[in-house]
């Protein structure tokens, strides 16, 4: 299971960091991604890491803003997301599956999925 927090509100130009905690398996195996969806659009992928080799990997036009990482002993997945801008607001979800390199963006690939957890960025 998956369980990502972290969510808020946050004026334009801070930062938040959220959390996606694994249990009841492992993950470690695994690609985790963060994805998102603002109100009246689809679930786009933000970034994402392969746990056993902390390989990363983001969306081309988000990278710089957003920073993913992992800690094994809390089996935890994090997303840094600083310079938060209006457009960032959404409802953030992580996933995990397992996958070939090219479809790690690909929201599809993504067997496992945490509820969301819901970032307000006001301007």
């Amino acid at each position: 299971q998956l369980q990502a927090c972290g969510g808020g509100l946050v004026q334009a130009g801070g930062s938040l960091r959220l959390s996606c905690a694994t249990s009841g398996r492992t993950f470690r195996g695994y690609h985790v991604g963060w994805f998102r969806q603002a109100p009246g659009r689809g679930r786009e992928f933000v970034a994402g890491i392969m746990w056993s080799t902390r390989r990363t990997f983001y969306a081309d036009l988000l990278k710089g803003r957003f920073t993913i990482s992992r800690d094994n002993a809390k089996d935890t997945v994090y997303l840094q997301m600083d310079n938060r801008k209006p457009e960032d607001t959404a409802v953030y979800y992580c996933a995990a599956g397992s996958m070939i390199q090219s479809e790690r963006r690909n929201r599809d690939a993504y067997k496992y999925w945490g509820q969301g957890t819901l970032v307000t960025v006001s301007s």
